[in-house]
């Protein structure tokens, strides 16, 4: 999925729409006061939140989006059977009901799970939410026009592959059941122990029928949430929220929603948006950000300004930034020369090059280091904080390559301190120390995205990243090592191609667990298993940085978004 900054999907050599880029041990804001400035900490109701964004909330509409959790700005409009835990650190990484009274009751194998909707249900305009607006909102997702959302429900719903959405088929999808006005049964293809997870994207948000507008509702889409939009200009780029009269907190134990009213601003260059934030004056002083983070040199100044970096939130997200090999690819069709590179990295310098140890965590598993997605500490190619050339150059020797080797890095060269120059450069300097002569060949990032998701044109050797659709080891480790996901004619996203019989099998097996604690411990176990197949080189987790105004209070950071959620936010 993407990173945090953007607010949207992943990006396994991308960066959401999330950020820009995409976290690590369970920990919510810090170098705050998670209260908030000012004399009274209190949260109180009222008031305007503004928004400030670099990425407008384009496609506002819940066929369209596609979401961790919900979501920031859509789920103050959208609810969905279950949301995400809007709590700080790991606690936020748990799965909690929204519209459903529960997470889901599965059938013994998890191929078949129940949900009942809670009572008193009810959309911007009064009328009742039912489970059959909720199947409708499903099935109009699958529109080739309305495009954009999460895969996973065409690739789980039995009979869905095919399906083109209810202005094409109105039989709609026999595999959504509603016996009831307040009861829905998913029949799915194969065990899915995390259905409760992919039930808090936007795809389960309810839409009425009578009031679809096709590529028109993203204008006014019905809110089920707190607040409906009643400005959305040059498509997202402008949203103004206001409350929704008819949403109760007796229905909604998540979302505080206590302003009046949210001004939405998108389209900012980053600068300026810190350079607001840290002002803070005027509406900015009431201001947040949910896609832009603090570079390093800002955050040096913020870091010298206590008042300033009082208002500073820090978080984390499921978020692995890597180097990827391809195995078909010489020299790196040898295990010796992939493990050679893994002793050789210097993580120290490469984490100074993505913006120093409070933006960035080494890394050495392939999962992020939270409870969550089943992290097992594990360094199967000790370097050490600077790199082992002495042991990088033996096995280089071991290789067939005595005298050291030339290599090609790709990377991109979009300015995101993940994938760009820096890194590439701080990784050509380790490897030179091991007798490795690194060129690196730089592309825009269009190009670069192009070639390293092509099985065709993919190099041997270049920098990745990859972000999870929710807090699991699933989402994070089965479209990168999951042979069966293996894409020759679209867009790949497992790199190093393996397709292990051994390592499928446990994706299958782990799936059909509905206990997620201990589906998290074998994830852990199934990163090492892989990690020792030298695939990737871990480097490093990213950390988010992002100021707020003055006069916001109620700050909540959970490990699920890595950033501050507005739903919790409170301005007076």
């Amino acid at each position: 999925m993407r990173p945090p900054s953007l607010t949207t999907r992943r990006v396994a050599a991308v960066s959401v729409s999330l950020v820009l880029a995409a976290g690590a041990a369970a920990c919510g804001p810090e170098d705050n006061d998670a209260k908030g400035s000012g004399g009274d900490s209190t949260p109180h109701k009222g008031g305007t939140l503004t928004v400030l964004n670099s990425n407008p909330q384009q496609d506002f509409d819940p066929a369209r989006l596609y979401t961790s959790g919900g979501g920031n700005v859509p789920s103050l409009v959208f609810r969905t059977l279950t949301t995400r835990n809007r709590e700080n650190g790991a606690a936020g990484a748990e799965v909690v009901p929204d519209l459903a009274t529960d997470t889901g009751r599965p059938n013994k194998d998890a191929t078949v799970w129940t949900y009942t909707l809670k009572a008193g249900l009810k959309y911007e305009d009064g009328t009742a939410i039912t489970s059959a607006d909720i199947k409708y909102g499903i099935e109009r997702s699958f529109a080739p026009e309305l495009s954009g959302g999460a895969p996973y429900l065409r690739d789980w719903l039995v009979g869905a592959a095919d399906y083109q959405g209810p202005y094409k088929d109105k039989k709609g999808l026999a595999a959504i059941e509603t016996p009831d006005a307040r009861t829905i049964v998913f029949h799915l293809n194969k065990p899915e122990g995390e259905f409760p997870f992919l039930a808090t994207q936007t795809q389960f948000t309810p839409v009425p029928k009578a009031k679809d507008t096709g590529t028109k509702y993203e204008e006014h889409p019905v809110s089920s949430g707190p607040y409906k939009v009643v400005t959305n200009e040059n498509d997202g780029e402008h949203l103004v929220l206001e409350r929704n009269t008819y949403w109760s907190t007796s229905t909604d134990a998540e979302r505080k929603a206590y302003p009046d009213r949210i001004d939405v601003k998108s389209g900012l260059d980053s600068s300026v948006i810190n350079q607001r934030l840290s002002a803070s004056q005027g509406a900015d002083t009431a201001a947040v950000t949910t896609d832009t983070n603090l570079g390093p040199a800002e955050l040096a100044k913020v870091t010298g300004d206590k008042e300033l970096a009082a208002r500073v939130g820090t978080g984390h997200f499921g978020y692995t930034n890597y180097i990827a090999f391809n195995p078909t690819v010489k020299p790196f069709d040898n295990v010796k020369v992939r493990q050679a590179i893994s002793y050789a990295i210097d993580r120290s310098s490469v984490v100074n090059a993505a913006g120093g140890s409070a933006l960035a965590e080494s890394a050495t598993t392939f999962l992020p280091n939270q409870k969550s997605f089943g992290y097992e500490p594990y360094d199967l190619f000790p370097a050490g904080a600077t790199g082992n050339a002495a042991k990088a150059k033996e096995l280089l020797k071991q290789a067939g390559h005595p005298n050291g080797l030339t290599v090609t890095l790709t990377h991109s060269n979009a300015k995101d301190f993940e994938t760009s120059p820096e890194i590439a450069t701080a990784i050509q300097d380790a490897l030179k120390k091991a007798g490795i002569t690194v060129k690196l060949q730089g592309l825009e990032d269009n190009d670069y995205r192009d070639k390293i998701h092509n099985v065709k044109t993919e190099p041997g050797f270049f920098l990745a990243h990859w972000g999870a659709d929710w807090p699991s080891g699933g989402p994070f480790l089965a479209p990168i090592f999951d042979g069966r996901q293996i894409v020759k004619d679209g867009s790949n996203f497992n790199n190093g191609l393996l397709n292990d019989k051994s390592v499928n099998d446990e994706i299958d097996a782990i799936n059909k667990l509905t206990d997620l604690d201990a589906a998290a411990k074998r994830w852990g176990a199934l990163d090492k298993k892989i990690g020792e197949q030298a695939l990737t080189v871990p480097l490093f987790h990213p950390v988010y940085k992002r100021l707020y105004g003055k006069d916001i209070k109620n700050v909540v950071i959970s490990d699920w978004t890595g950033v501050l959620d507005i739903s919790q936010v409170a301005v007076k």
